[in-house]
């Protein structure tokens, strides 16, 4: 599962890593049983199907298949071409059969297409994920850009920071007044029971 959720990440973060006009060339060059795939897993059609729709699809369906069906569907010709320049090696090829070839594959489909092919054939557990997880990571060509590292606000850092809202303040006074009052009235009460009790 834990290797399921890094190569999930990858993909994610190769799919982060593409434009958006990178990923609206990448659409206008499918073919139309490609496009009609594409329209079917965005849930949109024609000019609705945007950078922003293609991203929303992939997030909402990172663990449903939808991403990597995305993936897979718009870097078909990309994986076609990779693999017919590895020939007999195609099947399992190594870090260096497959840095021959990735310079002519960027050249032809772009490096964003090139990365999220690469990271796709990972999520979908091919023979050679781990020599292509390594590239994506360490080669100088296809490497990932490094993630920002996102700091986690702690929850009262984060009620400090916060701007007071004027709504919520009188909502809180009212009620701290009302809880005031009613124990006034509950000693009061309090009071002259003991106070009956004494004659």
């Amino acid at each position: 599962m834990k290797t399921r959720l890094q190569a999930l990440g990858l993909l994610d973060r190769a799919l982060r890593a593409t434009s958006d006009d990178e990923l609206t060339a990448a659409v206008a060059a499918l073919n139309d049983d490609h496009r009609e795939a594409v329209e079917r897993l965005v849930g949109a059609t024609g000019d609705d199907v945007t950078p922003d729709a293609i991203r929303a699809a992939a997030v909402k369906g990172r663990m449903n298949g939808t991403m990597e069906s995305l993936a897979i569907v718009l870097t078909d010709a990309c994986l076609a071409d990779c693999i017919e320049q590895l020939g007999d090696h195609s099947d399992n090829p190594t870090g260096e059969q497959l840095k021959e070839v990735l310079p002519g594959v960027v050249e032809r489909h772009g490096l964003a297409i090139t990365r999220l092919m690469l990271a796709s054939t990972v999520a979908g557990e091919a023979a050679a994920a781990n020599t292509i997880r390594d590239l994506l990571k360490n080669d100088e060509l296809v490497q990932l850009p490094k993630e920002e590292t996102r700091r986690i606000v702690p929850v009262a850092e984060r009620a400090a920071d916060a701007e007071p809202d004027p709504e919520r303040e009188a909502v809180r006074a009212r009620r701290q007044e009302a809880r005031r009052r009613k124990q006034a009235e509950a000693a009061a009460r309090r009071e002259q029971a003991a106070r009956a009790r004494g004659r």
